[in-house]
Order: structure tokens, then C-alpha cells, then sequence
């Protein structure tokens, strides 16, 4: 048979326009795999790689919770509670929070180590501004995940050597903000129950809100309903226990975290009284984290009961640790605020929240106030509603 471009049936034009396409998608193809390889070549593509093949194998090990649930012989008895534990925070975080699930936290992915990534957040030692690493679609984060270790490790190093504060800690899970339906991990899956609901409904909340642009507020909002909603959960569910030392940490955590407010603000004062890029400057940094360490064992550690105070001894005050804490821990008593004029309901906080935070997504921790401003402490907003501004 005659091939199609050959045969006298098809008008010369036609063939020059099927053989310009044919040679247009050849060099397509051939451009996007020298691309491909010029990627693999460099630091940044090379991590891309890694961290596509590490999702693709966490992807390929899921099994439904149920199926994992049901398998006696593989599943102790242990892992069997702490799988219906997620089972049902989910389901609530869903049913009753009106959280965004998808399929997310459904399977189950044994890894093969303890630590699932080591995050790495850095800062210069004579400024308050993080580091921040670019990524596609998401935007820019102050913080990086590794899956390998050794890698967090060493780029830590070299940091410190050109002059930054370097943070390194283990995370037991991630969100991938809806693009993959999430497994639980095993690295989770050995939290107590207690950080188990709270994380699950903490990573949910990624799935129903992600403002581009604004990790801090989303982190802290997910800290918030991640707490709250675990409040809520183990209440329904009877676990007064559990409800009272849930709510014992969350009050900790809001201490530290304006405790955290109060340090940056301490240090940006002795910032601004010496020039950039002086020794001085970093020497005056360095005296007002000597203070506000004596300050947090002896004036906050006493106030903080869920806290050991040989936790507090080991932090690494400086500006990396503290621009990372404060991702996690930004106004949180403003969150509580709301939550406290909605009538205590996490589910028309979530809602409210939400709704600000997309109509004003440049400024969303502004929204915040504003909204306070205008409905009065003491004033409960009706209705169990989202409710705008009066």
C-alpha cells in the first residue's frame, strides 16, 4: 500500500503541511528531552527527580485502610486501632469540619524507613527574612523537604558556611494539597492518638484551603483547625481525657507562639538600631536571644505544663529555628478569636476562615482583623453561619 503522503491523491500542499507537523513534533520531542536530561544534570532537577521517584513509590505501596484493617495476619492488633482511629477522625474531619477529603488518607503506604522527609529552613544571622526555595505550581516556601538525609544534611553545612542559621527536623507527613490522593504513612501511623487525629485533620485542611503565596497563614490556620477539630472529634466521641489535654497543649501552644512573636519583634528592634551587614548587628541579635532564652526557661517554661522543660533547653534559638516556628504558630489566638465569636464551632470557623482568606488572599491574617474589628469580643454571630462583615 502507498503511503499516504506519497500517493498522487494527496494534494502537494497537504503533504507539505503533513511533513512540516511530523517535523515540528519530532523536534518538539527531541527539545523536551534534551530539557528533560539538562534537568537531571542540574541540583534542582535532580531533586525534582528524587522527590517524583520517592512519591511514585509511596503512590505504588498504597493499599485501602480496610483491606489493611481486615488482614489479621499482616496488621497487629496495635496498628488495626490506630487505622479506625483515622478511619473515623477523617470521616468526621469530613461529615462534621466539612473539610475537603477526596481520596486522601483512604490507603495505607508501609515505608521502608522511620523518617519519612528532613525539612531544612534557613535565614541570614543579620536579617528576619527566610530563606525560601521555588517550586512548580505551589510557588516559593521557607522551607525545603529531603528525602535524603545525607542531602539536607550537607546543604545544611554549606549554609551555615555562607552565613545562615540552619534548622533541620523530621516531618512524619506531608500534603500534596489535592494533586495526589494522600495515603497515610507508617511514619504517622506511630503518632500517638492524640497527634494521629490532629494530624489527619491538620493535612485536610491543606486539601480544603491553600493560599498561594501565604505559607504562614496556611500552616497556622491548619495548625488551628487541626487542634480544634481533634478537640471536637475526641468530645464526640466521649474522650474527655483526651479533650482536656488537647486543650491544656493548645493554650501552651498559643503561649509559645506569642512567645515566638515576641522574640522576632525583639530582634528586628536590635536590627534596626545597627547597620545591615555589620558585626555589630549580629552581636546585638546574638545578646537579645541570650535574654529571651532566660526569659522563656524562667518566665514561660513554669506556665507551659504539656512542655518538659529539657525540650525548652535544646531548642536552637536563632533565626532560622524562630522564623520556622513561627510558620506553624503566627496569631493563633486570632484563629481562637473567631472561633470564640462563632460560638465554638469549628466547622463555621473553618467556613469563615476560608471565605476571608480567598477574598483577600494578599492579606488574609488582615482579613482576620478586620473581621474582629467589626464584630466586638463578647458578640456571638448567630446561626452557626459564615457571616461577612456587618
Amino acid at each position: 500500500m502507498a503511503d499516504e503522503l506519497t500517493s498522487p491523491a494527496v494534494p502537494r500542499h497537504r503533504r507539505r503541511l503533513r511533513l512540516a507537523g511530523r517535523f515540528v513534533a519530532r523536534l518538539l520531542a527531541s527539545l523536551l528531552a534534551a530539557v528533560a536530561l539538562l534537568a537531571l544534570v542540574t541540583p534542582d532537577g535532580r531533586y525534582v527527580a528524587r522527590a517524583a521517584w520517592e512519591e511514585g513509590k509511596i503512590l505504588a505501596r498504597r493499599r485501602p485502610i480496610a483491606a489493611v484493617i481486615a488482614d489479621s495476619a499482616g496488621t497487629s492488633p496495635a496498628e488495626r486501632r490506630s487505622l479506625q482511629l483515622v478511619v473515623d477522625a477523617r470521616r468526621f474531619a469530613l461529615d462534621s469540619l466539612q473539610l475537603t477529603g477526596g481520596e486522601s488518607f483512604t490507603t495505607y503506604s508501609r515505608l521502608e524507613r522511620d523518617t519519612l522527609v528532613l525539612l531544612l529552613s534557613a535565614a541570614r544571622r543579620d536579617t528576619l527574612a527566610p530563606f525560601t526555595w521555588w517550586f512548580p505550581v505551589v510557588g516559593r516556601f521557607p522551607y525545603k523537604g529531603f528525602f535524603d538525609h545525607a542531602q539536607a544534611v550537607r546543604i545544611a553545612a554549606s549554609m551555615r558556611e555562607a552565613g545562615y542559621d540552619t534548622y533541620v527536623r523530621p516531618a512524619s507527613a506531608f500534603s500534596t494539597l489535592g494533586w495526589f490522593n494522600d495515603p497515610l504513612l507508617s511514619t504517622t501511623l506511630r503518632l500517638d492518638s492524640l497527634d494521629l487525629a490532629g494530624t489527619v485533620i491538620h493535612e485536610l485542611t491543606h486539601n480544603t484551603l491553600f493560599v498561594r503565596g501565604q505559607v504562614t497563614f496556611n500552616e497556622s490556620f491548619a495548625s488551628f483547625v487541626g487542634t480544634r477539630g481533634a478537640i471536637a472529634f475526641f468530645r464526640a466521641r466521649g474522650q474527655l481525657r483526651a479533650v482536656r489535654q488537647l486543650e491544656a497543649e493548645w493554650r501552651d501552644e498559643k503561649l509559645l507562639g506569642s512567645f515566638w512573636g515576641a522574640t522576632l519583634s525583639a530582634i528586628d528592634s536590635a536590627y534596626a538600631t545597627h547597620p545591615a551587614d555589620s558585626a555589630a548587628r549580629v552581636a546585638a541579635r546574638d545578646t537579645v536571644f541570650e535574654r529571651m532564652r532566660r526569659r522563656l526557661l524562667d518566665e514561660v517554661a513554669p506556665r507551659l505544663p504539656t512542655v518538659p522543660r529539657a525540650r525548652l533547653e535544646r531548642l536552637p534559638l536563632d533565626n532560622a529555628f524562630l522564623l520556622a516556628r513561627r510558620v506553624y504558630a503566627a496569631d493563633l489566638w486570632v484563629f481562637d478569636a473567631v472561633h470564640e465569636r462563632l460560638g465554638g464551632s469549628v466547622q463555621a470557623s473553618v467556613a469563615l476562615l476560608s471565605r476571608l482568606a480567598r477574598e483577600q488572599p494578599a492579606d488574609p491574617f488582615g482579613a482576620l482583623y478586620r473581621w474582629l474589628d467589626e464584630h466586638p469580643s463578647g458578640a456571638v454571630v448567630s446561626g452557626g453561619t459564615t457571616p461577612g462583615p456587618s
